[in-house]
């Protein structure tokens, strides 16, 4: 199992993800205050179904949710679905720590 904690500071909320491969899906839970976040908080996700960037399991829900095209928990659900399917390395993720967007004037 893996888990992620997505500080949304624009919006104010924090964001808990967990996810764990099970078989051909990765089953993603997310603790949230966010109500459209919360339509799509439990997803069995096909890992067959996580590539692509604008035709996925992920974004469809996102979009089902109508969420706002900066919100971050939809690129954080795919980070851990490609984690947990073993598309991106969970040592590299660990020693990287965060990832993080700066806004500068």
């Amino acid at each position: 199992m893996t888990k992620i904690t997505v500080d949304s500071t624009i919006c104010g909320f924090t964001h808990t993800i967990t996810g764990q491969l099970e078989g051909d899906k990765v089953i993603i839970d997310i603790d949230t205050p966010c109500e459209k976040i919360k339509e799509f908080s439990h997803m069995e996700v096909p890992t067959m179904e996580i590539f692509g960037i604008d035709d996925n399991y992920v974004i469809r829900k996102a979009k089902d949710a109508k969420c706002s095209s900066t919100c971050l928990i939809p690129c954080a659900v795919l980070h851990m679905c490609n984690l947990e399917a073993g598309f991106l390395s969970k040592n590299l993720a660990e020693r990287s720590g965060s990832i993080s967007i700066i806004f500068e004037p």
